[in-house]
């Protein structure tokens, strides 16, 4: 099983890793949200078996998003292989929109100059979100998918959908519908650790392990078994990440 989207702190990942292998997530996506954690989200994956690294500058960070040269030469890493999270977020407005828009469309220059999927944030920013991606050719990945308004022209595109532990909370029954719509081979599962820990631990610090709670969720939308759910997202995870 796979975690597709975590933050670690460095000082616990040895432990936070351990926990989650003891229940069978053996691999898990470590993101970076600034050009500095790059370099240490990159130092984790060479240092643990699984661990691979996703660059980039969160939409909070556009007012001041650092050395995107610097963030290219770190992508062409071996154990680089997504760019993001980035996008868009009119939600928290903690960057300018126009310096949120100008970011999210270098970042996808970024994506199509190393050939690496793009893992995308987006809240209360759908339609802007869409015209920015219209014409990105390349792998999309929706993290923390949250919004059903999306889910059509995502299913269009092709892109693929993640589901973090919000999509186990009780008052969250049209992400759940959204679920068991996205097709098999296009369904991702993360934790987004350390926020959205899912519904049975719910107020704990999230972490990797925690992601089979997600996936039961999941395959109890779709119908489906759990355990093959889990496979399958792990294959969908090494198609679009290119592990």
């Amino acid at each position: 099983m796979i975690d597709t989207h975590a933050h670690l702190d460095p000082a616990e990942a040895p432990a936070v890793l351990a926990r989650a292998r003891a229940v069978g997530v053996e691999r898990v996506v470590v993101v970076a949200t600034t050009v500095t954690e790059a370099e240490e989200v990159l130092a984790l994956a060479e240092a643990h078996d699984g661990v691979y690294a996703c660059l980039g500058v969160h939409p909070h960070e556009a007012g001041s998003p650092g050395d995107l040269g610097e963030l290219q030469r770190l992508l062409t890493h071996e154990r680089a292989v997504a760019v993001g999270e980035t996008g868009l977020d009119y939600f928290r407005d903690y960057a300018p929109r126009d310096a949120q828009r100008q970011l999210f469309q270098l970042e996808l220059e970024l994506a199509t100059d190393t050939g690496k999927p793009v893992v995308i944030h987006t809240r209360a920013a759908d339609h802007d979100t869409i015209a920015a991606l219209r014409d990105f050719d390349g792998t999309v990945i929706l993290h923390c998918f949250s919004s059903p308004s999306l889910l059509a022209p995502a299913l269009e595109r092709g892109w693929y959908v993640s589901f973090a532990g919000n999509v186990t909370y009780p008052k969250a029954p049209e992400l759940r519908e959204a679920a068991a719509r996205v097709p098999g081979d296009r369904i991702l599962a993360e934790t987004d650790s350390p926020y959205l820990a899912p519904q049975p631990v719910r107020g704990k610090p999230n972490e990797p392990a925690y992601v089979v709670h997600t996936v039961t969720a999941l395959a109890a939308a779709r119908g489906e078994d759990a355990s093959e759910l889990g496979t399958r997202i792990d294959a969908n995870a090494t198609a679009a990440f290119g592990l």
